[in-house]
């Protein structure tokens, strides 16, 4: 797992829980210093129906945040991906961003069956006791259950996107690989590793096999992804199919690891801005919006 995603983080403190108990959407994955609050986005629910929800997968209940707008129907589907953190409060505030724009927002808690990262202060032991005993073959499997559940619940499942970051962002990658969705937006995603049980294949090893294109936004001055692999999976895009051709990178020279989280140090407002808008823009310009 990357180092820098980690930065914001006290080891001595342990992890806030959600506001709520049992809840998703409050408070944040880590301590967070006193002055970022100055920089933390929030996005209010009006117009919107927004709130915690289960999805079923199999015999399963999944928690998940919803933002969608308020009585409409057939709005097109995107899929948020958190952080290592969880559905916290800077994911669920995402979602509802992406409802505001029109779109059926769903952040699956992809963490649930292993534990909750919000009750975390030691990196080792959130990477060891949660982040590594995800299996990727079971997250595949939760987003697809998001999907036919958006569809119940009057969504164009039709039209889906994926965005995930850093964590996330590999997800996007490997999601836009086995599922029919329309597009996807990686943000900071490790894209090379060692094959394991849980995690057999990378974005680089699925590349050429994309379903979907994929925009990647990726930092310039990230310590924990190498821009030599930004260059080997665009090379492996250049082999593939026609998604994989269509698919791009845009590289913000200064930016670190998670400079579109605005809840911590990382955060970098001209790149994060930018990529939002490079974000809406990619979900549009391949039918999803």
């Amino acid at each position: 797992m990357l180092r820098d995603d980690f930065d914001s983080l006290v080891p001595s403190r342990p992890l806030r829980r959600r506001a709520f108990a049992g809840g998703l959407g409050g408070g944040f994955a880590a301590a967070v210093l006193p002055t970022l609050a100055q920089t933390a986005i929030t996005t209010d629910a009006a117009g919107l129906t927004a709130g915690e929800v289960t999805i079923p997968v199999g015999d399963f209940a999944m928690p998940a945040y919803v933002a969608r707008p308020a009585g409409r129907r057939g709005a097109p589907v995107v899929l948020v991906v958190s952080e290592i953190f969880g559905v916290h409060q800077h994911i669920a505030d995402i979602a509802r961003r992406f409802a505001h724009q029109g779109y059926f927002a769903i952040a699956p808690e992809l963490f649930a069956r292993q534990g909750d990262p919000m009750m975390y202060g030691e990196i080792a032991r959130l990477i060891a006791e949660v982040v590594s005993k995800v299996p990727d073959r079971q997250v595949m499997g939760d987003l697809d259950a998001a999907v036919a559940w958006a569809r119940g619940e009057g969504a164009d499942a039709n039209r889906v996107g994926v965005t995930g970051f850093c964590w996330g962002g590999r997800i996007t990658w490997l999601y836009a690989a086995h599922a029919p969705v329309q597009a996807g937006v990686a943000w900071y995603g490790r894209l090379v590793g060692d094959s394991t049980p849980l995690q057999p294949a990378h974005p680089v090893d699925v590349a050429a096999n994309l379903r979907a294109p994929v925009l990647g936004l990726y930092g310039g001055a990230d310590a924990g992804i190498p821009l030599d692999t930004v260059d080997k999976m665009k090379s492996a895009l250049a082999r593939g199919s026609a998604a994989a051709r269509a698919s791009t990178f845009v590289v913000y020279p200064d930016a670190p690891h998670a400079f579109h989280a605005d809840y911590r140090p990382s955060y970098r407002k001209d790149s994060a801005e930018d990529g939002w808008k490079r974000c809406l823009e990619w979900f549009r310009s391949h039918g999803v919006g």
